[in-house]
């Protein structure tokens, strides 16, 4: 809930905004009827729906999205998630355009596990600055997993988060850049600096984690590819491992089908470098590199 505040707070001059158009229910149901068809649109696998414009061009939306894990890693760059037991990822956002070319976001996310393991819980405010065919942005993002409280202990027991089982929380600030090559084709480019918190009694012994990642990925009509490049180190040098680095590089290609459906294949872990530490409950941090096939439909 502490880190959920921040976000109500700053959403609450958007919801100001969106009551401009009267308190009573029926009527904001009635102008969402009267929108031209073509403001409501689906956006690949999610879903945008105006709430509120103003005559000045202003707009108020809201995005829902659902994903396989394989297919949202362009959103997930910073954290890693096994492709092999995570499930889907469902996202829910405000939009908030100030003028042509200035827009706000915030959004709430949820990572669930196909058979086990904790969730994942983010959220992450930003602006981009949209020119057309050049656009850039920043955000600032957080995740935790408000239903795990106590280390691993046992082989197997839970999945990990960039292949730590005693993953608690992370906070990030992310950069991200697109170029569009074309009508149909595009370069995108990302950065991330952040810090993973582990849960207290892991057995690395280890607080904190300075994570960075680099993104580069190219799509072209139906078919996108991702190019990521993770590292990380303990917060404060020295100790046991105050001097390791775990570094790894994931690539996958994803294709999206005429029936509402993706195709991704890729591998995690595809190089990495840094030896992981043997204890009873696995390696940690998780380096195996990892292929993988998987297919989304939308219902």
């Amino acid at each position: 809930m502490r880190r959920l505040l921040p976000l109500l707070i700053l959403l609450m001059p958007l919801a100001a905004a969106g009551q401009s158009l009267g308190g009573d229910p029926h009527e904001l149901a009635q102008h969402l009827l009267h929108q031209a068809p073509d403001q409501i649109a689906n956006l690949g696998q999610g879903v945008v729906v105006p709430l509120w414009r103003g005559s000045d061009g202003r707009m108020l939306m809201l995005k829902a999205d659902a994903q396989s894990s394989a297919s949202s890693q362009r959103a997930d760059a910073p954290l890693s998630f096994q492709a092999v037991d995570a499930g889907s990822v469902m996202t829910t956002g405000l939009q908030y355009g100030l003028d042509p070319h200035l827009q706000l976001h915030a959004g709430v996310s949820e990572h669930n596990w196909i058979s086990r393991g904790p969730r994942v819980v983010g959220s992450e405010i930003g602006a981009t600055y949209n020119l057309g065919r050049y656009s850039v942005g920043l955000s600032v993002g957080a995740d935790s997993t408000p239903d795990q409280r106590l280390p691993r202990v046992l082989p197997g027991a839970t999945p990990g988060v960039n292949g730590l089982p005693d993953f608690d929380s992370s906070s990030q600030l992310n950069a991200r850049g697109r170029v569009e090559v074309g009508g149909q084709s595009g370069i995108d480019l990302g950065a991330s600096v952040g810090r993973i918190r582990l849960l207290p009694g892991n057995v690395l012994g280890i607080n904190t984690l300075d994570q960075k990642a680099l993104t580069f990925g190219v799509d072209h009509g139906p078919v996108s590819g991702m190019l990521i490049g993770r590292t990380m180190q303990p917060a404060l040098p020295g100790g046991f491992y105050g001097d390791k680095r775990w570094s790894s590089i994931d690539l996958g290609v994803t294709l999206r089908l005429p029936w509402q459906g993706e195709l991704s294949i890729g591998a995690q872990n595809l190089w990495s470098s840094g030896s992981s530490t043997p204890t009873p409950a696995g390696p940690e941090p998780d380096q195996s590199r990892t292929p993988y096939v998987q297919y989304h439909q939308d219902l």
